[in-house]
Formats: C-alpha cells, sequence, structure tokens
C-alpha cells in the first residue's frame, strides 16, 4: 500500500512537472510571435507618418490576414511593407519602402509602392487628342509624360476606409485639369488581404467628361527580402509571347513583336539576369528590362496568369493575375543607392522589381492599341492579383 502511495505521489509530481514546462513552453511561443508583430511594428512607426500634406492628414495602415501582414499610407495610396513567411516560415519583407511619410515625399523615386494615374506609364510628349482636342500633360520623363505628369496620384493624399481588417479602401477625386486631364474623375482603389494569400487590387473609376484613364500599382519587389541584395537570380515566367518594342525614349512603336529568339522570352523559366547583359537595343534603351508584355490569355482564376517569379534564397513565389492586357517588367534599372529603406539598406542598383499590370504605354496615340478612353456613364473597372506562396 505504501508502494502504491509512493508511486501516486511521484506520478502526481511528474504531472505538475510537465504542465509547468507547457505553460513555459506555450507562453515561448506567444512571446515569440508577439515579438515577431512588435519588430514588424517597429520597423514602421505611426508617428513617422503622422503629419499633414497638401492640408490632408496622412496615416499608417496595417491589415493581415493568415501569414499576410502589409502596411499602407494614404500619401501616394501606397503598399510600404508586405511580410510573408518564406520556405522556413520565417516572414519576410518582400515589398520595399521607406520608414516615414517624409521618405517618401522626399525620395528620388517617387513611385515605390504607389498607387499610379491617372495615366499608368508613358504618353509621347505628354500629348493626346479626345474628340477633337489636343491635350498636354507635365513633361517629367525625357520628353514624354510618365505616370501621370510631375504631380500624379503618388503625390497625392488618399482618402481611406478600413472597412475590416484585411481591407482598405482609398479614394480620391482628380479634378478636371489636374495634370492638363479634362474630367472630374471619381477614383476608388481597393486593397484587400485574401485568404489564398494574395494581394487584391481593385480599381474603379467614373468621369464627367471624356477622359483616359490607366490606373496600376507600382510596388517594388525583392522575393528574399527588402534589402538581401540583387535581385538577378530571382527566376521569371512572363505568360506573353510578344512585347511592344519602343525607342529611346521607351515610347512604344506600335508594333507587337514576337518575343520568340530574343532577350524578351520568358514563356519559360529564366532568371532576371541571364540575357540582361545582352548587346540588344532594346535592353539598351532600357538600360535593362523596362518593357510591356502582351498577355496571351492564359487563364487562371478567370483571369489572365500574367506572370510567376520565384526567389533563390526565399523560396518565395510570386503569381500575378489580372483583367488587364499588359504588364510592365522592370528590372530596377534605375535605383542609385540615393534612398535609405525601412531596413536601412539603400535602393542599390538592381535591388527590386516591378511587374506592373496595365494597358498599354502611349495608348491614346496608338490606334492598334486597346483604348484607355473612359466616357461619362461608364465605369472603369479593373482587378488585378499579387498571390503568395513557397516552394
Amino acid at each position: 500500500m505504501r508502494n502504491i502511495r509512493i508511486a501516486a505521489v511521484a506520478m502526481l509530481a511528474l504531472f505538475q512537472f510537465n504542465c509547468k514546462e507547457n505553460k513555459k513552453e506555450n507562453a515561448s511561443v506567444k512571446d515569440t510571435s508577439e515579438i515577431l508583430t512588435d519588430s514588424i511594428q517597429t520597423v514602421l512607426e505611426a508617428k513617422n507618418f503622422d503629419t499633414i500634406i497638401d492640408g490632408k492628414k496622412v496615416q499608417l495602415y496595417w491589415m493581415e490576414n493568415k501569414g499576410i501582414k502589409a502596411a499602407f499610407t494614404n500619401y501616394g495610396g501606397r503598399l510600404i511593407g508586405l511580410w510573408v513567411s518564406d520556405k522556413n516560415g520565417k516572414q519576410t519583407d518582400v515589398v520595399v519602402g521607406m520608414n516615414s511619410a517624409k521618405g517618401f515625399k522626399t525620395a528620388t523615386e517617387p513611385y515605390f509602392g504607389a498607387t499610379i494615374g491617372r495615366v499608368g506609364n508613358r504618353i509621347a510628349k505628354g500629348k493626346f487628342t479626345l474628340e477633337g482636342k489636343e491635350y498636354q500633360i507635365p513633361i517629367n520623363n525625357g520628353k514624354n509624360a510618365l505616370h501621370g505628369g510631375v504631380k500624379g496620384f503618388q503625390d497625392v493624399v488618399w482618402d481611406v476606409k478600413k472597412t475590416n481588417e484585411n481591407t482598405l479602401v482609398f479614394s480620391y477625386i482628380s479634378r478636371d485639369g489636374e495634370q492638363g486631364f479634362p474630367g472630374n474623375l471619381a477614383i476608388k482603389v481597393t486593397y484587400t488581404i485574401t485568404d489564398d494569400s494574395a494581394i487584391k487590387m481593385e480599381y474603379e473609376a467614373t468621369t464627367d467628361k471624356t477622359t483616359i484613364v490607366n490606373l496600376t500599382n507600382h510596388a517594388f519587389f525583392n522575393l528574399n527580402g527588402e534589402g538581401s541584395g540583387s535581385i538577378l537570380n530571382h527566376e521569371l515566367q512572363i505568360y506573353a509571347d510578344q512585347f511592344t518594342p519602343v525607342d529611346e525614349g521607351l515610347i512604344p512603336s506600335g508594333e507587337l513583336k514576337p518575343v520568340k529568339n530574343t532577350p524578351f522570352d520568358f514563356t519559360s523559366k529564366h532568371t532576371i539576369g541571364e540575357r540582361i547583359e545582352t548587346k540588344e537595343e532594346q535592353l539598351k534603351f532600357g538600360k535593362g528590362y523596362d518593357h510591356n508584355y502582351v498577355l496571351n490569355g492564359t487563364k487562371k482564376k478567370g483571369l489572365n496568369h500574367a506572370a510567376t517569379i520565384s526567389a533563390d534564397k526565399s523560396g518565395i513565389i510570386l503569381d500575378i493575375y489580372t483583367q488587364e492586357p499588359g504588364l510592365q517588367f522592370y528590372s530596377g534599372n534605375f535605383m542609385q543607392s540615393k534612398n535609405t529603406f525601412k531596413s536601412g539598406a539603400k535602393d542599390d542598383f538592381r535591388t527590386a522589381f516591378a511587374l506592373e499590370t496595365q494597358h498599354f504605354p502611349d495608348a491614346p496615340n496608338q490606334p492598334k492599341f486597346a483604348s484607355i478612353v473612359v466616357k461619362p456613364g461608364e465605369k472603369y473597372h479593373t482587378v488585378s492579383y499579387y498571390q503568395f506562396s513557397v516552394k
């Protein structure tokens, strides 16, 4: 009987010890999670975005959903950080950006993470004609207008409504004559973190006068993480059999050129750096890749599957799906180490890339390209998904 009591006491002691250890272990897991969240939010602090620009309040906004955490600011409607899990489960920030509103305002590269408009990409000489009237957009890229002119949507403060933990709605009214564009344009851009590890970007606009619209987002990605170095070993596939060749000012000729037997052929997987130094005129014009691809209609999720790109170190994969007919691939050719990212790293040459869903560049002056004209009574509406996974 005495032996039974001793055994029972021993078992009880062992049970209590295990309970204490489990509590310690659970507390440790919780603490690690909290530390991770704290470390992300220390990189981006609300006080560094709490300011006034053009008389409007600027703030920092967070969204998260099932392993994805994203940071935005309403200055420029910007995606400024995006944390996803790599192949080892480590949260990795795959979108480069600054750690303050001032950092974005004074950056030599104005488009980091911004919502772009009224018209993304280039308009030759900043001129176009609508209904017999010629319009002039301010020149800000050589002899041409880029991304809506000198003060495009990247440089305005958007109104914001957070409808739930994983949805932000940005809205802005671009007044008739703003940057030379006709019509009062009411824009709504909804960013949603979805259950299947994607950022959904939904663009809507209406006008009271015939105008042109081509909205996109200009996130700069490094799937190995911000500040991790070159993106040249990222492996890219673009679902396009043609691209739009350009002149030295990066204005399309109007031709749709086959990618086959050129350095622009990403119909099968190639690293970004594999052929980027090829002595080819188009690569010389862009100082690398800075070209629009004509999507070939490969479908997935009922949308055009635009591209798949994967990182060599993190194992993170990005798939892009869109209703748009084109995709601009930019390999970070004009990054010059003049700006400091939130990680403390500089924006060194080709340490981030952009893949922008869009209608084709200079569409108003290219009759063979799909129109970007929007008239009163019509609604501009387009959706793109940037979905993340690991290999």
